[in-house]
């Protein structure tokens, strides 16, 4: 079997970390990985396979010697690296959101749309869906095959690790302030305290009323399953330190039951269904934290409507919603395309 040189870029942040604890867990295929990142990371290390790799600096690192490269190192970033990577033959998934919208670019959820994975060949780049917008196809995906989904109206409830490690530090010192010192910690990552309360904004508002987070779920929800879908979204941030919670409402052209549902989903690759309210069975981000599965629960008939269903979607988003379903293109990439 070929194996592969791998660069992690972004390697020092929350979800690059993630990206080379998978790449273990996955068996994947690999000749040499190389830790990437800014200058301000450079020289420090991150462990991969129970050693030590030392970080390189991106602007200055050669990409002629890699295959693959999975950036998540902030969007101005990769705007400027990627095509600098492609151009010396490296195949780029990218986790930002600067190719997201790219026609020449393909959006990708392996498990949903993974024939668009050949259309690489374009620009070089396959773009990593948002986190939220990923666990929540992988729970349209099925449904709308079955049934075809007209409308879809989705609430989250997002946790801190989204907006990285700072915003984690802040949930914890927050927090602890509140039960130990006493003394306030002013927001620095946030608009507003985040420690026991909720804010009804993620990323910055648009002239519509939306944020720019809910208009990446209704942009690349068309984009991934189908540009007919109507989506409507608010994106909130919880004082949770990993794992988005999702309550979604869909509206299809043919019924399809609950019970229907439930089985459609039950056998769809990468979906848990936990779905017993007479035994409290349904599944929280502390639950779902640390595994690979986007959890369904509470599926239910939508009584305000003739085809509508409602149910509750649940997932890591440091892996399905980054990391994983980043490795799990680059899977796709090496079985299908690269030879």
């Amino acid at each position: 079997m070929r194996k592969y040189n791998i660069a992690v870029v972004g390697a020092s942040g929350n979800v690059g970390r993630e990206i080379l604890n998978i790449l273990d867990e996955l068996d994947f295929p690999v000749n040499k990985v190389f830790a990437v990142a800014s200058s301000r990371s450079a020289g420090t290390v991150v462990e991969f396979k129970g050693g030590d790799l030392i970080i390189q600096d991106l602007a200055t690192f050669d990409f002629s010697k890699v295959d693959i490269g999975l950036f998540s190192p902030g969007g101005a970033a990769s705007a400027e690296y990627a095509p600098i990577a492609v151009k010396a033959g490296c195949v780029v998934v990218d986790n930002t959101s600067h190719f997201r919208m790219d026609p020449d670019v393909p959006l990708v959820v392996p498990e949903i749309n993974p024939e668009a994975i050949g259309d690489y060949v374009k620009k070089g780049i396959i773009a990593n869906p948002n986190c939220s917008t990923i666990q929540m196809v992988m729970a349209l995906g099925p449904i709308h095959k079955a049934a075809t989904i007209k409308r879809v109206v989705v609430s989250t409830y997002q946790a801190v690790s989204g907006a990285g490690k700072e915003a984690m530090d802040e949930l914890f010192e927050q927090t602890r302030a509140t039960f130990g010192t006493g003394k306030s910690v002013p927001p620095k990552k946030f608009n507003k305290e985040i420690a026991f309360n909720v804010i009804p904004q993620i990323d910055a508002f648009l002239p519509n009323g939306y944020t720019k987070e809910e208009m990446k779920m209704v942009n690349e929800t068309k984009k991934i399953v189908d540009p007919a879908i109507r989506v409507t979204a608010t994106t909130v941030r919880v004082p949770v330190f990993n794992g988005h919670s999702e309550a979604v409402t869909i509206e299809t052209e043919k019924k399809i039951t609950p019970e229907q549902a439930r089985t459609l989903l039950a056998q769809s690759t990468g979906i848990k269904v936990v779905d017993d309210p007479s035994k409290m069975a349904f599944t929280t981000p502390r639950e779902a934290a640390g595994t690979n599965a986007t959890y369904v629960s509470r599926i239910r008939e939508d009584e305000s409507v003739d085809n509508g269903l409602q149910m509750w979607v649940v997932a890591d988003n440091l892996r399905k919603g980054a990391a994983l379903n980043a490795v799990q293109i680059a899977q796709a990439l090496i079985k299908d395309h690269l030879k």
